[in-house]
């Protein structure tokens, strides 16, 4: 199954795959709205400006695994996103990224290497990966490097599609 057949679900529910951005680079990044990391939602948002009219996007996924970093519903994640970062990328349902519940797109994603050469497990909220407009994955950073750091960067204007 290719990464763009994945179900996944929107925040609001509603059903949705990978093959929504088809043919865009995707940095996917799991959320929390009670991290120390939480500040990225704002450099995630500006990386999302300056290259969501350019074939990208940011796709948001919140997650709880974390030390209990995102317990609200859907709403109050919504209501968090907006109102605290203007968030205007998608974001999907609470999901979880690791263990026996870990999501089909999270068994995929964590198979990846990252710069230092190592897979499994995400680390903690706000890893990132990228995927190509042809939807594989293509880079792999973790958490603690910010949305705009000059790797993330580049990796983004590198598999940015060719218009």
């Amino acid at each position: 199954m290719s990464l763009h057949d994945i179900p996944l679900r929107t925040l609001t529910g509603e059903p949705t795959t990978l093959g929504a951005y088809e043919g865009s680079a995707v940095l996917v990044v799991n959320v929390a709205s009670r991290c120390g990391l939480t500040p990225q939602y704002a450099g995630l948002e500006r990386l999302q400006k300056e290259y969501g009219d350019r074939g990208f996007t940011v796709l948001g996924v919140p997650c709880n695994q974390f030390a209990g970093q995102e317990p609200g519903t859907a709403e109050d994640i919504r209501t968090f996103c907006s109102t605290t970062y203007g968030v205007s990328f998608p974001l999907l349902e609470k999901t979880d990224v690791n263990g026996e519940d870990r999501h089909p797109l999270y068994a995929e994603l964590t198979k990846l290497a990252d710069a230092e050469g190592t897979a499994g497990d995400v680390q903690w909220n706000f890893e990132k990966f990228l995927i190509s407009p042809a939807g594989e994955p293509v880079a792999r950073i973790r958490p603690r490097t910010e949305p705009e750091a000059p790797e993330v960067v580049a990796a983004v204007e590198a598999h940015l599609p060719q218009r």
